[in-house]
């Protein structure tokens, strides 16, 4: 059975158990709260470790579409990643995130805060996508209209990419259309 997605990085639901016995080691009598801290620097510095593996510049920029857990209700919106680098994907000033590649290819994130929850999907602008056209895009992300097919009809997905770096697989393209 395929994997439902593949975890890049993440900050979410860290388990301290998990790190105990490696942190012991390294750091022997240290506090719980030294060990909890060192938990969270660690794994910050994991967060850099796959910036440096993902710095994959493409041709096209990248849109990040966004559904948005604000305060005052969910809101969808979208950004431009210009530099059209995968590597600038993996930023966000929420507390909590969970980057990943689903089961369809795309680079997704959870990104939680003191409001809410966003998800984010990344996809880079196809190569023949005009002007006009990535706007009339945008325009649909903004106003929650878009469809997965109007996204798909401009953009292309990042796990290709990413899986070629990681070494796992993901379904093919034509195998996605026909699970669609």
């Amino acid at each position: 059975m395929r994997d439902r997605k593949h975890v890049i990085w993440s900050n979410l639901n860290l388990d301290m158990e998990k790190w105990r016995s490696d942190l012991e080691m390294e750091y022997p009598g240290g506090t719980e709260e030294e060990y909890f801290s060192l938990m969270h620097e660690t794994n910050r510095e994991y967060l850099e470790d796959e910036r440096m593996n993902l710095d994959i510049p493409l041709s096209m920029p990248i849109i990040v579409c966004a559904d948005l857990g604000l305060w005052n209700g969910r809101k969808m919106g979208y950004q431009m990643i210009e530099s059209g680098n995968i590597r600038d994907c993996f930023f966000s000033e929420c507390d909590c995130n969970e980057w990943f590649v689903d089961r369809l290819g795309d680079l997704r994130c959870t990104a939680v805060h003191h409001d809410g929850t966003n998800r984010y999907l990344y996809r880079a602008v196809k190569e023949n996508v005009t002007e006009e056209q990535l706007g009339h895009l945008q325009e649909k992300i903004y106003y929650g209209r878009a469809t997965r097919r109007d996204i798909t009809r401009y953009t292309r997905r990042l796990g290709d990419e990413i899986a070629a770096v990681y070494g796992f697989n993901i379904a093919k393209k034509k195998q996605v259309e026909m699970e669609r």
